[in-house]
C-alpha cells in the first residue's frame, strides 16, 4: 500500500548536503516534493551509527532503526559499495573503510578507490567485472520497515572516472 507522506517529515541518514539535495530533486521529479525531507544533521543529538552489519541491507537497517529511535520520525538510510569480482566481491560492505583511512569523506573515497585500482592493476580486462551495490531501508515510527536493493554491473577501468566526486560515477 502507498503511504501518505505529503507534509510529513522524513529524515535521511546523511550529513552530506549533496546527497540530501539529490534526493530532494528525485522526490520533486516524482511529484513528491511536498515531503519535508531533512538530513540527520537537523538532529544534533542523533547518533553516528556504526556500519557493523555483514550486508548492505543490514547496515541500512541498523542506521534507519537507530535514527528513527533517536528522532521519532520516518527515517531512510542506505549503505552502498563496490564489489569487485577479482577481489572475491570485496571491498563490498567495507568499501568506505577499505584503505583504513578514516579521514574526511572526499579524501577517504579517493584513497579507497586508489587502493582498489592498485589491487586490480594486473588483472586482464576480461576479468575486471565489478558492481556497485546499494541497499536502502525506511523505518516508520510504528516500527514498520521496508527495504530495497539495487545493483549496477560493470567493469573496473584502470583510472578513476566521473565528475561527481567518487571516481566511479559518470
Amino acid at each position: 500500500p502507498t503511504l501518505a507522506l505529503a507534509g510529513r517529515r522524513v529524515v535521511l541518514d546523511t550529513r552530506n548536503a549533496h546527497k540530501l539535495a539529490e534526493l530532494k530533486r528525485i522526490l520533486a521529479a516524482a511529484g513528491l516534493g511536498d515531503i519535508d525531507l531533512v538530513g540527520v544533521g537537523a538532529y544534533p543529538d542523533a547518533p553516528e551509527v556504526a556500519e557493523t552489519g555483514d550486508t548492505f541491507e543490514a547496515n541500512a537497517l541498523l542506521k534507519a532503526r537507530a535514527i528513527m529511535a533517536a528522532t521519532g520520525e520516518i527515517t531512510v538510510a542506505d549503505d552502498s559499495g563496490l564489489s569487485v569480482d577479482a577481489l572475491n566481491g570485496m571491498p563490498g560492505v567495507l568499501s568506505a573503510r577499505w584503505s583504513g583511512d578514516l579521514g574526511a569523506a572526499a579524501a577517504r573515497d579517493a584513497t579507497n578507490l586508489a587502493l582498489v585500482l592498485a589491487q586490480v592493476a594486473d588483472v586482464p580486462d576480461g576479468r575486471r567485472g565489478a558492481a556497485f551495490e546499494c541497499a536502502a531501508a525506511v523505518v516508520f515510527p510504528s516500527r514498520t520497515e521496508r527495504g530495497a536493493r539495487g545493483t549496477v554491473a560493470g567493469a573496473m577501468t584502470s583510472s578513476p572516472r566521473g565528475n561527481n566526486g567518487f571516481g566511479n560515477d559518470l
